[in-house]
């Protein structure tokens, strides 16, 4: 099944410029299971949304079709074909 990630400015570095990115994954999928196959692709990209451990880092906010994943199951968040997941870096300043 095919899921799109909406990728931001600030990190499209991570993967040669794309705003966004088709994703393959085995239905049912996770949000994890996205993640995973990103990682495989663009392992800078996952070192600044992830940690060592895989746990979300807390700068970074997922919506996935528009629901922060952290209020549904995180990593765990059901994804359905046609999906779209969008990343969010939080911006700090003073």
């Amino acid at each position: 099944m095919k899921v799109s990630v909406l990728v931001p400015g600030v990190l499209r570095s991570a993967v040669g410029g794309a705003s966004r990115l088709d994703v393959d994954v085995a239905d049912p999928a996770t949000l994890g299971a996205v993640l995973d196959s990103l990682a495989e692709r663009y392992p800078a990209l996952d070192r600044k949304l992830r940690d060592e451990r895989a746990t979300l880092r807390r700068y970074v906010n997922i919506y996935v079709d528009g629901e922060e994943c952290r209020r549904l199951d995180g990593p765990a968040t059901a994804v359905t074909p046609g999906a779209e997941i969008q990343i969010i870096p939080s911006v700090a300043g003073g």
